[in-house]
């Protein structure tokens, strides 16, 4: 790592991932069995977000695309399949679940989603460019609005650009997921293999996150947006292991996911997902 990165992981470890596109709809089910997902390329196992050590579960993401969607997969090893909380924005992260962040230049977008299904959702504007970048004008971002409120991090409080604004009651538009245990969901006397999530994400729902440097949406060929990708856990790895219960696709060096300098890179291809990858379960490198 650089001396003067202000950043706790360094940058020629952040990961950097090629997202194909489907030629046809996903049917968003949490199965992801269609033949896009199998030929998509997954992530590498995911790694203690801390340390960047492997995990002791598997865990990997895949992303794919279309002019309507953004398509994101995790396929989750789980032996004892867990999920309670039921209402939506519960704190879903005091629980198992999966996570995605999505960065803009001025704000990004938190998603999280346990095994039954129930999601969590906050659009975050750092403060430095509420007022210049026209937020503070808009219904939806006003501070007075429910569930509006502060935040300055978890783990990483000397973020250079300083604090956010979080909007807890705000929700994507269109928004679709699923998921699909393999197993039994709270029942510990049997062994579970896990659970697979399937998310979409409409363009047309990322006005604010595309809003400060005017990127196109859908996106161009070769364009590289910061996507965060990431497993949180109500349990840890026994000793001697350093498990910090956070694991990522690409590692922050700190107890902290609301580090957008640190997500991975994103290019998204105009070449099909089936085209290119005639064998299933390709790993990116």
């Amino acid at each position: 790592m650089q001396p003067s990165s202000p950043f706790p992981w360094p940058a020629e470890k952040i990961a950097r991932y090629t997202a194909y596109r489907v030629d046809q709809p996903l049917t968003i089910d949490g199965r992801l069995a269609e033949a896009s997902w199998r030929h998509a390329p997954r992530s590498p196992r995911f790694v203690d977000l801390i340390s960047g050590q492997p995990a002791i579960h598997d865990t990997r993401a895949a992303v794919l695309w279309d002019d309507e969607y953004l398509y994101v997969g995790f396929w989750v090893e789980e032996p004892l399949v867990t999920a309670y909380l039921t209402e939506r924005d519960s704190l879903i992260y005091t629980e198992n679940d999966v996570e995605v962040f999505i960065a803009g230049a001025d704000t990004y977008y938190e998603f999280e989603i346990n095994a039954r299904g129930t999601i969590y959702e906050v659009f975050f504007i750092w403060q430095e460019a509420y007022e210049r970048g026209g937020y503070s004008q808009l219904p939806e971002f006003r501070r007075s609005n429910p569930g509006a409120q502060p935040f300055n991090g978890v783990g990483f409080t000397s973020h250079p650009r300083g604090p956010r604004l979080g909007f807890w009651q705000w929700d994507f538009p269109g928004l679709k997921s699923a998921v699909h245990v393999d197993g039994t969901l709270n029942k510990n006397d049997d062994r579970d293999r896990g659970w697979t999530v399937e998310l979409a994400f409409p363009w047309a729902g990322m006005t604010w996150l595309a809003h400060a440097d005017g990127r196109s949406l859908p996106p161009r060929p070769g364009d590289v947006w910061r996507i965060s990708f990431s497993r949180f856990n109500a349990y840890k790895e026994a000793p001697p292991a350093n498990d910090s219960g956070g694991w990522a696709w690409s590692a922050h060096g700190v107890w902290d996911s609301h580090i957008p300098e640190l997500f991975p890179y994103i290019e998204f291809s105009d070449q099909v997902v089936t085209h290119l990858y005639p064998d299933a379960h390709t790993s990116s490198k």
